[in-house]
């Protein structure tokens, strides 16, 4: 049995499409609206059942475990839910899939050691997760001089992918306005106005160094790393930047105090979305040494929806989990997935509308 947290989202449902298409095992739909889940179930390409969860608590969540072979949790906020789902899987004798929670949720579970075998993934969505992952493709074999990751568009943001957004502070996330260079994090400017491959319109990146492109440079052998959030306009960077000017500690306050500031996040990218339309972009370029083995040198990714293909991520990490292509052990999706794999299957999943290497 394969359970789907979260499986009324637009994460969710699509990481319950890919998985119910791929006849690995039966579907449990959790969500804290049953009847919405019902309403995804009955549209599946497989028979799945529905239980009404709540991640808050903890007999609803372990009821929802039990006789799951893997639990995949799409629902959130992922940096408030941290390691609590995946103990929960691991008690019921579950491996597990999260779409978020990068170095706070694997850290969490490093004072004790996953039990029996069990396997967790985090961050297994596009960034976190591809963000990581696919950019080595352009370092196998030639460690870069310099790689740039360049990450957004225009989306709308839900009321909880604000929040998660909100919550992408602190030092185990990443350091705004960085890179990493030569083994040492150092400042770094934004770009305005400017045009990008990929981007249908002028964009405006603003650097933010994850902890994943921090992983990146060191695994990849990279002299230079540049990470950037793109936005088609200032508005989202501007709601991000006031709210956390506001509460500059977002993890030590109740989510209720950060409702009014993710409205206004949520209220950018309505305006956003209203004046470019809906696209995400992902860009990676990497500028080789000289002399070095000839090689692609731009990967770049488009689709129309974030948040499902996303969902599409989650799916092959279940996958990949379920095949036991990733060791026992808490992991981080873009250094546990094979890139190459990745790639094949996302080439052929009709919510990628380009995909290319050159």
């Amino acid at each position: 049995m394969i359970g789907v947290l979260g499986a009324t989202g637009a994460v969710g449902r699509t990481a319950a499409e890919r998985l119910a298409a791929s006849g690995l095992g039966g579907l449990r739909l959790g969500g804290r609206d049953a009847a919405r889940a019902a309403d995804v179930a009955r549209a599946l390409p497989a028979p799945a059942e529905v239980m009404r969860v709540d991640l808050t608590d903890p007999d609803e969540l372990a009821r929802f475990c039990t006789g799951c072979t893997i639990v995949v949790n799409c629902a959130g906020p992922t940096y408030r839910v941290l390691d609590t789902v995946a103990r929960a899987a691991f008690a019921a004798g579950a491996d597990y899939v999260d779409i978020g929670g990068e170095l706070a949720a694997k850290d969490a579970l490093a004072d004790a050691a996953v039990p029996g075998g069990r396997t967790a993934v985090f961050s297994a969505g596009v960034m976190p997760g591809l963000s990581g992952l696919l950019p080595r493709l352009l370092a196998k074999g030639r460690p870069p001089r310099r790689l740039d990751v360049y990450v957004g568009g225009a989306a709308v943001f839900t009321p909880l992918s604000a929040v998660d957004a909100l919550l992408t502070r602190g030092p185990r996330f990443g350091v705004p306005m960085a890179a990493w260079r030569e083994g040492a994090v150092t400042p770094l400017a934004p770009l305005h106005g400017v045009r990008l491959p990929g981007f249908p319109v002028p964009v405006h990146a603003w650097p933010y160094l994850t902890t994943e492109a921090q992983t990146l440079a060191a695994e990849c052998g990279a002299d230079e790393v540049r990470c950037y959030n793109v936005f088609v306009s200032d508005r989202i960077p501007q709601a991000l930047s006031a709210a956390w000017a506001d509460v500059p500690d977002v993890h030590a306050v109740p989510l209720e105090t950060l409702q009014p500031h993710a409205s206004e996040v949520v209220n950018a990218s309505l305006l956003d979305n209203a004046d470019f339309g809906a696209f995400y972009v992902m860009l990676f370029t990497a500028r080789p040494h000289r002399g070095a083995p000839a090689g692609p040198a731009r990967m770049l990714l488009t689709a129309a929806d974030s948040y499902a293909l996303s969902g599409v991520v989650m799916a092959l990490a279940a996958r990949a989990v379920l095949a036991g292509r990733v060791p026992a052990g808490a992991h981080l999706a873009a250094e546990a997935l094979d890139p190459d794999e990745t790639v094949t299957a996302l080439r052929d999943d009709p919510l990628v509308t380009q995909l290319t290497l050159s």
